[in-house]
């Protein structure tokens, strides 16, 4: 299982359009990006490549690393920074099957399979499959599995995907609060790889509107706003986890310069062999 870590970013990416931060001066200066997220996972034994999420950054991530085009996609949910990058199939793909999760979102009255295919009803290409989350789907080879994470006010959904033959093991959080559902956490753990969301440091929840929610002992908010895990919190649950390595992404450009590259937090581009 070969996976590359297409985009690492939030919804603005880093650099952000229009920003002179010190994190966005320091990501030109040192040449690296966090477009908006998206990984690719190539089944080496078969030649099946998998993409998890369609960034809008689609185009520019693809010719950037020459990564080849997907056999299939998941999309965890439909927040545009996940899912709009899906419009560059056309002319692109013959064809993509698309799986995303069947469940009735009462946010917005459809499944995250329902959204995706009344958007894209217009392109031919994109064959929509809904499946069901907690259960095992064969995907390229891979055995995926979706699990509800937390999100709110919009389901959304954590990743596993293994290799049936070798064992290899990528688990990612999805975009989600610490208050991950235990069943959701027993599917995660034990991940050779882990991509967990971590969008900000701790410290930043102080002086934020949103504030934090779910402290740990030491008073340390384990989730930035309602929806989005700190670093602090991501890193205490890949320890929970047991996770061979951990990988730090949907990253905000809120980190201090000094802090925003890191390990370990994620840029765009990284390649891990599982």
């Amino acid at each position: 299982m070969r996976v590359t870590l297409l985009g690492t970013g939030d919804t603005t990416g880093t650099p952000t359009v229009g920003c002179d931060c010190g994190t966005c001066r320091e990501a030109r200066r040192r040449g690296v990006e966090r477009t908006r997220f998206s990984v690719h996972v190539e089944n080496e034994r078969t030649g099946e490549t998998l993409l998890i999420d369609a960034s809008p950054d689609f185009r520019q991530q693809f010719l950037r690393e020459e990564a080849s085009l997907p056999d299939a996609a998941v999309i965890t949910h439909v927040h545009f920074d996940h899912l709009d990058g899906l419009g560059n199939v056309f002319r692109v793909l013959d064809s993509l099957d698309v799986y995303a999760a069947n469940e009735t979102d009462p946010a917005t009255g459809e499944s995250v399979a329902e959204t995706v295919a009344s958007d894209y009803h217009y392109l031919d290409q994109i064959t929509v499959h809904p499946v069901t989350p907690l259960e095992s789907i064969r995907i390229c080879g891979f055995d995926v599995t979706l699990l509800p994470v937390d999100h709110p006010p919009m389901v959304c959904y954590g990743l596993v995907v293994s290799d049936p033959e070798t064992g290899s093991k990528l688990s990612l959080t999805g975009d989600t609060s610490y208050a991950i559902p235990e069943p959701s956490r027993e599917a995660l753990a034990g991940a050779d790889l882990l991509l967990a969301d971590a969008i900000v440091p701790a410290s930043v929840c102080a002086g934020h509107p949103a504030g934090g929610r779910h402290e740990n002992s030491a008073g340390t908010p384990r989730t930035f706003g309602t929806k989005h895990m700190t670093r602090e919190g991501a890193l205490e649950l890949a320890d929970e986890l047991g996770a061979t390595r951990t990988r730090l992404v949907h990253l905000a450009h809120y980190y201090p310069a000094e802090d925003a590259f890191e390990e370990p937090l994620a840029v765009d581009g990284e390649v891990y062999e599982l």
